[in-house]
């Protein structure tokens, strides 16, 4: 993937050096900077400690089945709940672009990858209203009351899913 560039989003607009850690919420990682590839940044479009499902189709085949099961006509699906409303509308969020030369995919996650040395950012900007942001990207947001239920859907082979920050759902 040389000569591209990968994402972090932080609330944070003042990181001139990512260096590499273990991740608290997975202590049994290597340290390392972790990025997520454009396809796959907007499972970051959220305060960084928000619970969320986020949920969508394997392809374009699976794209009716999708809507009809999740009553949706988006081609995808975002989900948090709703005491989370208002801080997705007040944070303020800043997307760092990357260079990509010392990444390797992570074999965890589609999209994400995985730098084992420190890694100085190309550029850092705000990213905005992030509601508008998935309504911009026709991304349904869903505000629900608990995401149990939506989890329970999301999770099996017939969908392409990510559970980020689970511990602080309610």
């Amino acid at each position: 993937m040389a000569g591209g560039v990968l994402f972090h989003f932080s609330e944070d607009p003042g990181i001139e050096r990512f260096v590499p850690h273990v991740p608290a919420s997975n202590p049994t990682q290597q340290p390392a900077v972790w990025a997520i590839d454009e396809d796959h940044a907007p499972l970051y479009w959220f305060p960084r400690d928000c619970p969320r499902v986020t949920v969508w189709p394997w392809d374009d085949a699976g794209l009716p089945d999708f809507q009809a099961a999740f009553a949706t006509r988006a081609p995808r699906l975002h989900a948090i709940e709703s005491r989370w409303l208002e801080r997705m509308r007040t944070v303020e969020l800043f997307r760092y672009d990357l260079p990509d030369d010392t990444f390797e995919p992570w074999a965890d996650a589609h999209g994400q990858y995985v730098s084992r040395v420190d890694v100085v950012p190309v550029s850092v900007q705000p990213v905005g209203d992030l509601v508008a942001l998935h309504d911009r990207a026709g991304i349904e947001l869903r505000v629900v009351d608990s995401l149990h239920a939506i989890r329970a859907q999301a999770i099996s082979d017939d969908w392409n899913f990510s559970i980020v920050r689970w511990m602080n759902a309610t």
